[in-house]
């Protein structure tokens, strides 16, 4: 089993990313996150891996730390709810969001969610609710309180979008951070932030 990769980016294009070990070549799938924290193509990065193995198919799966890695390894054990599937999830949502909406019960939120339904939802719930790690895994989390995450996430996953959706335009990581940084991100769209970010380079 790869446990994990130390390497240099070569390639990002959401959600494929190619990193170069000591020469050889390895394509990873990343969630949205992950994108959002690498560091500029030819620098280093080390990355959580998953490796996937199936029939017809064997893929490799980069997470940014082992809270996401451990979440997409619960995700994968629920009934219908296959590898590719819980990449999506914990693209939308971040490892401590995902495990607050198992935590509270919070069908609403889960079946926004892409491919997600009301009874997928309830599944989540009742084969994950009792197998999540302890609160303490997730140090962000427990900073942060529950009124200042409700109201920033929707505002800080249309920035991280934002940010991802740069990239596959060709922009760099750090430049695009740069140009999404000053923009307010009050209800607006990742769409919107995106539109302002090209204005700015105008």
């Amino acid at each position: 089993m790869i446990s994990f990769l130390r390497g240099k980016v070569v390639t990002k294009v959401p959600p494929l990313l190619v990193l170069d070990v000591n020469g050889v070549g390895y394509e990873l799938l990343a969630t949205t996150s992950t994108f959002v924290s690498l560091p500029d193509e030819g620098e280093e990065v080390q990355l959580q891996t998953h490796y996937s193995v199936r029939e017809d198919s064997r893929s490799l799966f980069a997470f940014v730390n082992e809270a996401e890695r451990a979440m997409f390894r619960l995700l994968i054990k629920v009934n219908g709810v296959g590898a590719k599937m819980a990449l999506v999830i914990l693209s939308e949502q971040t490892a401590d969001e995902f495990h607050r909406c198992i935590n509270d019960n919070d069908v609403t939120a889960l079946v926004r969610l892409p491919g997600v339904g009301k009874k997928t939802a309830e599944r989540l719930i009742i084969e994950m609710r009792d197998k999540l790690p302890e609160r303490e895994f997730f140090p962000e989390e427990a900073a942060a309180s529950p009124h200042s995450v409700k109201t920033s996430k929707a505002n800080r996953f249309a920035k991280q979008e934002a940010i991802s959706g740069l990239c596959a335009l060709g922009y760099k990581a750090t430049e695009a951070r740069k140009m999404v940084q000053n923009i307010p991100q009050e209800d607006k769209s990742c769409e919107d932030i995106i539109r302002l970010a090209l204005q700015g380079k105008s």
